[in-house]
């Protein structure tokens, strides 16, 4: 490209033998360059989002690899989710279900905050008590991987836990 016009001879190279025009956080990307430009839409959206991402001044096109175009993908998708309240602190909150804890039993409430020893305060009603609890339920730590883990473990075992405790084996029965 010279002075913003095509010579001809880059337009005639196929995409396949051109590297992605594009230094991700001051490293120039060596993957293959893919069909998609860095029109200024993108540009925009990178410096939106703050992706350190520059186009490299010793490039000869506007061709990006697939990477980085999912990469700029995934972060317009972002800007663009809707928030249903001024309070940033909801978003957590809108990607997992809600559990509608004051429709459980008071009993049931009961047990949960002594077995897990939620503290509250003396004399709570059974709306406040489901509040309490709602609020420990959403700071438990979980690990996803984990928990998938054994859950398919479990599956493929025919294991249940209360065999587990129980001192009983899949293998036994």
């Amino acid at each position: 490209m010279n002075n913003g016009f095509s010579t001809g001879e880059e337009d005639s190279r196929s995409n396949s033998d051109q590297i992605c025009c594009l230094v991700d956080d001051n490293d120039r990307c060596r993957r293959p360059a893919g069909n998609a430009s860095y029109s200024k839409r993108i540009q925009k959206t990178v410096a939106q989002r703050r992706l350190k991402l520059n186009i490299d001044s010793q490039a000869r096109h506007t061709y990006i690899c697939d990477y980085h175009k999912t990469m700029i993908q995934c972060a317009r998708t972002k800007q663009r989710r809707p928030k249903d309240s001024e309070d940033d602190s909801h978003e957590a909150e809108m990607d997992s279900p809600e559990v509608d804890w004051v429709q459980l039993q008071v009993n049931t409430l009961k047990r949960y905050k002594k077995h897990y020893k939620v503290p509250t305060k003396p004399g709570f009603n059974k709306t406040q008590l489901a509040e309490a609890i709602q609020k420990h339920f959403k700071s438990l730590p979980v690990n996803e991987k984990e928990i998938v883990t054994y859950f398919i473990y479990m599956v493929k075992t025919n294991g249940n836990k209360l065999d587990q405790k129980n001192g009983m084996n899949s293998d036994s029965v």
